[in-house]
């Protein structure tokens, strides 16, 4: 694939701008490059056949192919495989497919490093190196779905990875437009979800985008002082405020947000945590999901007891809650929730 600087990406380039570049053209044209292209997996504008010579030298002029290039390839026990990526600019970003009887997931990252700074997370401690194009954050997608075969091509995307999507929001935006676009890479916006930790204004924004993607927010904390020492991102935006913007968040019929709570032993797994919990989210339509701590060896937590965990779930179910303990995967490689960190294989990138 070419990959001449004077040119942009075509990977992740959106709809408008496209229009905008090429004011003449029907937008039917359009939607035939993104097939060639998301569809067929075309790299090479002189192989659309159906358009002709002069557009496809216009292409040309002004776009290229680029995807994420496979530096690595880490296979868990359980199935999973952590991708370690590399980027034009040599920044390294981590994704992790995890396949199950019923899906092949797709965990992506949208930053390399992150700069909210959450403590219990391995990424937190690379800071924040710089935002991934929508190129990148969809090209993670499809350089693995062209590396794996036909029956564990990816169904099910969760924006979970290295850095706080929200964010990083246009790009994003972007890229979920060319992910769930039927003329693009065609996966439902069932499919697709984009965790937050909370970012109440760029949520707000988010909402404006009209796509309806789940969204799964980091809580994590019941009250205000615990969740400030674990997420530093609550001093602006504390749990009221977050709780509050969810309310109001028109959700499509049948939708749900998802709550992601990550249980640490003795900081947010009592009793009255999950008693607080029920209280908080009793208004919000909502499913959660329990995450035991994935330990890493430079943290100061740990994952609670199994018996804590289960009364923890017990109670939430009893308040009518559909509460779930998220299995845990790819631990044995580091490709859990919190422990991607691809920046430490790469010291050398500024």
């Amino acid at each position: 694939m070419s990959t001449d600087k004077n040119t942009q990406n075509f990977i992740g380039t959106s709809e408008t701008y496209l229009k905008n570049t090429f004011a003449d053209w029907k937008p039917y044209r359009i939607h035939q490059m993104f097939n060639w292209v998301y569809h067929y997996g075309c790299r090479d504008f002189s192989e659309m056949t159906n358009i002709s010579k002069l557009m496809r030298s216009q292409l040309a002029e002004h776009f290229h192919f680029s995807l994420p290039v496979i530096q690595s390839r880490t296979h868990s026990q359980d199935g999973s495989i952590k991708y370690l990526l590399k980027l034009d600019d040599g920044a390294l970003v981590e994704s992790v497919w995890m396949p199950s009887d019923s899906r092949k997931t797709l965990c992506l990252s949208t930053q390399v490093g992150c700069r909210l700074n959450c403590s219990f997370c391995l990424t937190a401690s690379l800071g924040l190196k710089r935002n991934l194009t929508a190129g990148e954050i969809i090209g993670q997608c499809m350089t693995i779905n062209e590396d794996l075969s036909k029956e564990n091509a990816i169904t099910n995307v969760v924006f979970m990875g290295m850095g706080e999507p929200l964010d990083n929001l246009n790009p994003v935006v972007d890229a979920l437009r060319l992910m769930t676009a039927p003329e693009a890479m065609r996966i439902s916006t069932r499919k697709v979800t984009v965790s937050t930790s909370g970012l109440v204004d760029k949520i707000n924004d988010f909402q404006k985008e009209n796509i309806h993607i789940n969204l799964a927010i980091s809580l994590n904390a019941t009250d205000d002082e615990t969740r400030n020492r674990l997420m530093p991102i609550n001093k602006k935006y504390p749990i009221k405020t977050l709780m509050d913007c969810l309310k109001n968040y028109p959700l499509k019929p049948q939708r749900r947000h998802t709550i992601e709570y990550v249980l640490l032993e003795g900081i947010n797994d009592s009793d009255e945590d999950a008693h607080r919990l029920a209280i908080l989210l009793k208004d919000i339509p909502c499913k959660i999901n329990l995450i035991p701590f994935n330990s890493f060896e430079s943290s100061e937590y740990r994952p609670p007891h199994d018996k804590q965990t289960f009364k923890f779930q017990d109670y939430l179910i009893a308040k009518n809650f559909s509460a779930f303990i998220r299995q845990n995967r790819a631990t044995d490689i580091l490709g859990a929730c919190g422990q991607l960190a691809a920046e430490s294989q790469n010291p050398s990138y500024v």
